[in-house]
């Protein structure tokens, strides 16, 4: 828009009519003499006296995300601009794709000049720049409409996330990785470690859709590392190149509506053919992610009668004897959340893995994982609305003065900030605490919730506009409170192990 010729704010304001309709923002003289009968928030609005033929830029972003007028149907309305001499030129130009935010806390302090971090370095930086810009350009338009038409994320994302090696990585480092090129190179195998793998995770969560964050592959996350672990070396082989290359989906199928935290209380079953070549699966499995359009299903199963002892893990095909249904849920259905039945699923023995009747270790060694990753999506997810909260009480303006003037906000605002730091500092320093770090993050994230709605008000309820991602935050933020293992439970487990700990000869 360099070339746009020049027009006055005396100019601008003699077109001041319903017929006649222009209006400025950021320096932009728009004519909306064609639009205005089709604004979404009505005609009165445009033709108030402080709009019609007015700069209009501080009532604009009191309403509208700055998105809104780089589509290009917007842009078209546009007709010239305020004369240099007389304006500073634009000033909330959209930020570019890779590029990190200039909010205070509005990204982790690593990310941030003039702090330092012993555990991020610039191979760190450079693999966060590629990721964010990845993930704003191709994934997020994808993650947006999925998360309102609740289908599974499209197969052109998932070819790129494949192409860039990026659903390899989800599952952190290790051997899985040798021999594959790294989003174009930025990182190789041998240094890509737990701290980049976080990155991966929290960008993710940035992007404010929590459901597509699940549906994308999420329950592959949590399904294939048990065949990466335990599965025979062709299954493994055939397995993870297939969900590498998103040619086909795997999920995690512990949980039933009549075990939930209680995982030793499962009730499906597997028995063992006359043959002994293949298993017979019966059951249940209910709350299963990505189980909508899984390819594969790795499934707790009662192979005996009573204790632990008796649970076994197995690989279970899609195929006749399986079926799925999906669940709604409070979030977006994109997330493939599903009921799965198993009736009388035949399986070759192949396709245990582990041990049988050690399938209890199979599950549990699994859950660090992935309550890993849930803490990394929460931190990510804390921190874009801790940003949010601050551009709006910044641009929000109430009797007059911007939002942050009212110390009621500003009190919420710190607490926000205290809890997102907190979170980031904890998650970076983790060395084992991974259940209580899940019970804290998770609280603190529904804390944030709720005070993020006070800050944005009714806008916190609408699923569009100012308040989306606020509003997807509040809805699904208890969704890590649950998943993975219930709050609760986990910070009882955590006092449990300290408990265990404690030294015989301290007293008061």
């Amino acid at each position: 828009m360099s070339n746009l010729r020049e027009i006055s704010l005396e100019e601008v304001a003699k077109h001041n009519k319903d017929d006649d309709l222009w209006i400025v923002v950021d320096t932009l003289v728009y004519d909306l003499s064609k639009f205005y009968k089709l604004h979404p928030g009505g005609m009165a609005v445009l033709l108030d006296n402080k709009i019609a033929g007015q700069d209009a830029t501080t009532a604009f972003f009191s309403l509208h995300r700055t998105e809104v007028l780089h589509k290009p149907a917007y842009k078209r309305l546009v007709v010239g601009q305020l004369p240099k001499s007389s304006s500073k030129g634009q000033q909330f130009l959209p930020p570019k794709e890779d590029e990190v935010s200039k909010v205070p806390y509005g990204e982790a302090m690593w990310l941030s000049p003039g702090f330092h971090s012993p555990y991020f370095n610039d191979g760190h930086r450079k693999f966060q720049k590629a990721v964010r810009g990845f993930m704003r350009s191709v994934v997020l338009p994808d993650a947006l409409a999925c998360e309102e038409n609740g289908k599974r994320a499209s197969q052109t994302v998932l070819d790129a996330l494949a192409e860039k090696n990026i659903i390899a990585m989800r599952f952190g480092p290790g051997p899985h990785l040798k021999g594959l090129t790294l989003m174009d190179g930025t990182v190789t195998p041998e240094t890509f470690d737990f701290f980049h793998e976080s990155i991966l995770t929290y960008e993710l969560g940035r992007m404010g859709t929590r459901g597509y964050f699940d549906g994308l592959l999420a329950g592959g996350v949590i399904g294939l590392p048990p065949v990466l672990n335990y599965a025979p070396k062709e299954l493994k082989e055939r397995v993870t190149k297939e969900v590498f290359s998103a040619k086909k989906f795997i999920c995690l199928a512990i949980t039933e509506a009549f075990a939930g935290s209680d995982v030793a209380g499962l009730q499906t079953t597997a028995i063992l053919s006359e043959d002994k070549k293949e298993w017979i699966i019966s059951g249940t499995k209910k709350w299963i992610t990505n189980g909508t359009y899984a390819d594969y299903f790795t499934t707790a199963c009662r192979t005996g009668q009573g204790d632990d002892t008796s649970l076994t893990v197995i690989l279970i095909p899609r195929g006749d004897g399986v079926d799925t249904k999906a669940i709604k849920t409070s979030y977006s259905s994109t997330a493939g959340t599903a009921f799965v039945t198993f009736d009388r699923a035949r399986v070759p023995v192949e396709n245990t893995l582990g041990p049988v009747g050690k399938g209890l270790k199979v599950i549990l060694q699994n859950f660090n994982h992935e309550r890993w990753m849930m803490n990394c999506i929460s931190a990510g997810s804390m921190r874009l609305v801790v940003e949010e909260c601050l551009k709006w009480s910044n641009q929000r303006y109430v009797f007059g003065k911007p939002l942050a003037s009212q110390p009621v906000i500003r009190h919420k605002l710190a607490a926000m900030i205290a809890r997102v730091e907190s979170v980031q500092a904890w998650l970076e320093n983790l060395a084992g605490q991974i259940a209580l770090l899940k019970m804290y993050i998770t609280r603190c994230g529904q804390q944030t919730a709720e005070d993020a709605a006070q800050v944005f008000g009714g806008r916190s309820l609408t699923q569009t506009g100012m308040g989306r991602v606020i509003e997807n935050y509040r809805r699904t933020a208890a969704f890590d409170a649950i998943l993975g293992g219930v709050e609760d439970v986990l910070g009882d487990l955590g006092v449990r192990q300290a408990v265990k700990k404690m030294p015989p000869n301290v007293r008061l």
